[in-house]
Parts: C-alpha cells; sequence; structure tokens
C-alpha cells in the first residue's frame, strides 16, 4: 500500500472515477456526471489510486444541521478488494467526520454487496434500517457504528 494516493476529485476525469467506481459498485443506482458534481458540492469525496490505477473512493456526508451523525461510505473495486484499501478509505472518513463534528457514524449499503456488509459489520457497525428507493428492487442497508 506504499504506493496508494487518496485524493479528492480535482477536475472532471477524477470525477470520472469517483463516478465510476460508485456507478461499479452500486450498479442498481447510476449516477450522471452533474449529480456527481452535485454531490462534491455538498459531500467529500475522494478518489483512491494504486500508482495510476483506479481501487476505490469514499464519501462522507459530513452531520446535517442540528444532528452530530456524519456518514462514511468507502468503496473498493472488487479486483483490488482484501488488498487493506478499504480500511484506509474507511479511516479517513472517519477522520473527516470527525474533524467535521460528527459524534455518531453512519454508513450504507447496497444488500446485495456481500463484501460491503461484511466490512462494515467487522467494524462494528449495526443495522438499523432497510428500505428500497422508489423504483429500485435492491434493498439498502443504514448501518450505525455502534
Amino acid at each position: 500500500m506504499s504506493h496508494l494516493r487518496i485524493q479528492q476529485p480535482d477536475g472532471d476525469a477524477a470525477l470520472a472515477d469517483w463516478r465510476h467506481v460508485h456507478n461499479t459498485v452500486v450498479p442498481t443506482h447510476p449516477l450522471s456526471p452533474d449529480e456527481v458534481r452535485e454531490r462534491a458540492r455538498r459531500h467529500h469525496l475522494e478518489v483512491a489510486y494504486l500508482g495510476d490505477v483506479l481501487v476505490g473512493s469514499s464519501t462522507v456526508r459530513p452531520p446535517a444541521d442540528g444532528t452530530r451523525t456524519a456518514t462514511v461510505i468507502a468503496r473498493v473495486l472488487v479486483a483490488h478488494r482484501g488488498r487493506g484499501f478499504g480500511e484506509a478509505l474507511y479511516a479517513r472518513g472517519v477522520d473527516r467526520a470527525r474533524r467535521l463534528g460528527a459524534v455518531v457514524i453512519e454508513t450504507v449499503v447496497l444488500s446485495s454487496n456481500g463484501d460491503g456488509l461484511r466490512f462494515a459489520r467487522k467494524h462494528g457497525f449495526v443495522e438499523t434500517e432497510w428500505y428500497l428507493l422508489p423504483g429500485e428492487t435492491v434493498p439498502w442497508i443504514d448501518l450505525r457504528l455502534a
């Protein structure tokens, strides 16, 4: 992991990389370039590269007004899982959330993503809610760090 580089997307190419990871890991809820640009204004996004190879991305949704709860999401492309990249993205995300004032950390995982669900549970997250977004058929799972 000595060549792992994690950075905020700094232009359209890096935002496209973030979008690629999101849409690959969450195929039931693909985002358009405009939706990604809008998310980059509201959330803290990062992309991870091993050398020049894209391996993952993350999102930190800061605490909403009047709450101390942030959402941290780490995504790693299947070919790069199990090598510590998710750990690095997750740790950076939690650190960012805490610096933004979060006391409670949540995450969200598509129920069909068994690797993501195992990762969340391994890190102490417990399920709080299952739900379907309008027009979707695969449930989402909200989890909270115990």
